[in-house]
């Protein structure tokens, strides 16, 4: 018989009353997991928000990376719309929306670049085509043709035939660093359930407060 004490997990975890829940990032993690059985096509996809110069909004699907207690990351060409806005204005929006759960989940907070070893450790992971494609893609640039695109794939597919690929300089990752995780759950005639957790500083404690649907 051994003597290592049985794994607690939250009541909210066991019961399913994800409202009870005293932190977000378990919740996220639980959410997520479940979206990972059920979601049909990717778990991991979600809306990120930037603002241009003019401080018009920007959104557009991205994949999600990396999950902990420092943020959620996502990989892209940092000379890209996306990355030109965030170097620029570095605070962003997540939406996480699966259909599949009735689920939502909104995170705001500010954000900063990954470590060169975290971008060569994730550039190392990925299929050597995708590899090829960051070097050939110039991100958000004007493309005057889908041949001009093909050659630059087949210039750097001969260029890196043999060997490892290595990460362009100008490809990277972000961490949103949340301040603020609301979820939402659908319930019917529209009386949902949102919860939304919150903190002034990336060190302080949350706080979580029960929202109106």
């Amino acid at each position: 018989m051994s003597d290592t004490a049985p794994i607690e997990h939250p009541t909210w975890l066991t019961t399913g009353d994800f409202t009870a829940a005293d932190e977000p990032l378990r919740l996220f993690a639980a959410w997520l997991k479940d979206a990972s059985t059920s979601e049909p096509r990717d778990p991991t996809a979600m809306t990120l928000a930037t603002v241009d110069a003019d401080g018009s909004p920007n959104a557009r699907m991205v994949l999600l990376k990396g999950a902990d207690e420092r943020g959620f990351v996502f990989f892209t060409n940092v000379n890209s719309q996306k990355g030109r806005e965030l170097d620029a204005h570095p605070r962003a929006a997540l939406v996480f929306h699966w259909k599949s759960l009735n689920r939502q989940i909104r995170i705001r907070g500010p954000v900063e670049t990954v470590t060169d070893a975290e971008a060569d450790a994730y550039f190392a992971s990925r299929p050597k085509q995708a590899q090829i494609g960051a070097w050939a893609s110039k991100q958000s640039s004007p493309l005057e043709s889908r041949l001009a695109f093909e050659k630059q794939v087949a210039l750097y597919a001969a260029k890196y035939a043999i060997g490892a690929v290595p990460r362009p300089p100008y490809w990277s990752g972000y961490r949103i660093l949340p301040l603020s995780i609301e979820f939402w759950h659908d319930r019917p005639f529209r009386l949902h359930d949102r919860i939304e957790f919150r903190r002034e500083s990336l060190s302080a404690p949350w706080s979580k407060t029960r929202l109106y649907p």
